[in-house]
């Protein structure tokens, strides 16, 4: 009861105070509103219990949701371990049964990657934004100068990436105090991987050899032959499998396609040894893309270099690809490690990026690039499908031919073009339209210039450059190209197509540039992330395997002294200078003139 005046709020009920009734008065609240009466039983299911009703279902949903993913990706990481980040957790080593893939790129700077992604587009009819499979695995850069150059070349190049230190150009593993350095691949053979080597090249170029070999001068190849399958190495045999060419080197110089200096039959060597031998298409087919392969195997495929891609794709009968040579390699090597503890460490070189490079042939760089990234998709491949974990690491040694996508072909402001299309329209490298010239004029030496220029302007270069607006003074220039040394006719060609693409070249060697590094994924190579000395991609390799480059360098040593008590001095073949071995740069001498030559420099390398 309320005192006597006192006045009743306006707001009080005398209801009592409940949960149901809060939803009683929010129902009828409701009632007023719409002018919808509820029935009584309506009214005990009210907002509340619906509310409560939805958040129940709704939890129950995410709650599946998240095993079902749990479950997937418990499954996920069963059968496709490396399509995660299988490297350095929290700064933790990789730990466990592990692949190590690593790809070199030689000669390919980032100008490469712009030309071909071009090229690409424009040779497929893509649109401007679609990317190489590359441009989604780059991780970061590296720093390429050797002891004795600011611009390195292949043999110091890779023996930074297979020994983890810098040395001089010219040094297959072999450090500026003339002692060898125990290699990656040596170590991952100690510590029970297998091992191999892929390349376009001849396996006893730079790069290969500095994984398995050690001579104070890359031009020692012949040397290199014999170390690869185990002969005058202080270790023995390090390798199981390689794929390539250079045939020449490993045949005695009496028997045909030989360049060996002495009559030392290495094939026959190697097969004594146990090596299983296979020198053609037929052969390499025979493998069945490494199902029927039988390691160790000593794949030779070429008398020298394998050809340009844009020149093999039409002597596919002849030679196999890059991709073609990466896949049998992975395969043969994951099922001869199926039930080892250890994987196995892989080498995989786009070798002819440099020799494109070399020659300016911006064709020819093309298609090298592009089927350096099909066989790097290859890699990809494999990894996601392989049950044991791995990573792929690529980058290159070094940069070759200063590639440009613009030119100034005058005095005047250029215009900003490049003309991807031009180098499209090409069918074949300078290379090999040159040794058509060569073959053409020789077998027709008693004929008059004009039909040979006539036979030059419509076969070589409109049919093979694509070229329908040649000058004659091209066209001069060309057939006085095979009466003389320089400029070569390879040049030549290359010289007209690069003109019209408006592709520049500042050399016909390397460059200091700083080279791109890829993964195949970031988390994989984590230490890699960034810029980086070259160096350091060798100690990646050897951290990611866990392998000791101390032990093996001092087991050479001694290997090598116990070499050399028996006779073996010299097995790393003649000495260089120390000048030669120098760990300081050189200087400017005053050579700035522009001339034919200065015999200042060195070929291809």
């Amino acid at each position: 009861m309320m005192a006597k005046g006192q006045q009743e709020p306006l707001l009080q009920t005398s209801r009592p105070s409940s949960e149901g009734s809060s939803e009683r008065h929010i129902e009828e609240e409701d009632a007023l509103l719409t002018g919808t009466h509820k029935s009584q039983s309506s009214s005990r299911r009210g907002w509340g219990f619906w509310r409560e009703l939805g958040a129940f279902i709704w939890a129950l949903v995410a709650t599946a949701l998240v095993i079902i993913l749990a479950v997937l990706y418990q499954h996920q990481q069963t059968s496709h371990p490396n399509s995660s980040d299988d490297g350095w957790n929290d700064g933790n080593k990789p730990s466990g049964k592990r692949n190590l893939i690593f790809m070199v790129s030689d000669g390919m700077g980032p100008t490469s990657l712009s030309l071909t992604r071009s090229f690409k587009q424009i040779s497929q009819g893509l649109p401007f934004n679609e990317a190489l499979v590359l441009d989604s695995h780059l991780i970061g850069s590296s720093r390429t100068r050797s002891t004795s150059s600011l611009i390195t070349d292949s043999a110091a190049g890779a023996t930074a990436f297979s020994c983890g230190f810098k040395s001089y150009n010219g040094a297959i593993s072999v450090l500026p105090d003339h002692q060898p350095c125990g290699t990656v691949l040596e170590a991952a053979k100690k510590a029970g991987y297998m091992t191999g080597l892929v390349v376009t090249t001849r396996i006893t170029d730079a790069t290969p050899a500095c994984f398995a070999a050690h001579v104070n001068n890359r031009d020692e190849e012949d040397r290199i032959a014999e170390q690869e399958i185990g002969e005058g190495h202080p270790l023995g045999r390090v390798l199981d499998l390689m794929l390539g060419g250079g045939r020449c080197h490993f045949l005695p110089n009496s028997a045909a396609g030989s360049c060996r200096g002495d009559d030392k039959d290495i094939v026959t060597k190697a097969k004594e040894s146990g090596w299983n031998y296979i020198s053609d298409r037929a052969n390499f087919d025979g493998l069945e893309t490494g199902s029927a392969v039988k390691l160790p195997l000593l794949g030779l495929l070429a008398d020298t270099d394998i050809p340009y891609e844009i020149d093999r794709a039409n002597q596919n009968d002849i030679y196999p690809s890059l991709s073609e040579m990466a896949e049998t390699a992975l395969k043969s090597l994951s099922s001869a490690t199926k039930d080892s503890e250890k994987g196995f460490f892989l080498m995989i070189e786009g070798s002819r990026i440099d020799h494109a490079g070399h020659a300016n042939d911006p064709v020819a760089q093309a298609h090298e690039v592009m089927e350096y990234d099909k066989a790097f998709s290859v890699v990809l491949d494999f990894l996601d499908k392989d049950t044991t974990k791995g990573v792929l690491v690529g980058t290159s040694d070094h940069e070759t031919g200063g590639l440009a996508t613009a030119r100034q072909l005058h005095e005047t402001y250029p215009e900003y073009h490049w003309f991807p299309e031009v180098v499209a329209n090409a069918t074949h490298s300078s290379e090999y339209l040159s040794h058509e010239l060569h073959q053409h004029v020789s077998t027709h030496i008693a004929a008059a210039p004009e039909p040979i220029k006539t036979w030059i302007r419509s076969q070589l270069v409109k049919r093979g450059l694509g070229i329908d607006d040649s000058t004659d003074d091209e066209i001069d220039d060309l057939y006085e190209s095979t009466k003389k040394q320089w400029p070569p006719s390879s040049y030549v060609f290359a010289d007209m197509i690069s003109r019209r693409g408006q592709v520049g070249w500042t050399s016909h060697g390397h460059s200091a540039v700083d080279v791109n590094i890829y993964a195949s994924t970031p988390g994989a190579a984590k230490p890699l992330i960034g810029n980086h000395e070259n160096t350091e991609i060798g100690e990646f390799i050897r951290d990611y395997l866990d392998l000791d480059l101390e032990a093996i360098t001092g087991d050479l040593r001694t290997g090598a002294a116990s070499m050399q008590e028996q006779g073996g001095e010299g097995w790393m073949g003649e000495a260089v200078s120390d000048v030669d071995a120098q760990e300081t740069l050189d200087h400017y001498h005053g050579n700035f003139k522009r001339g034919q030559d200065c015999n200042c420099g060195i070929s291809h390398h």
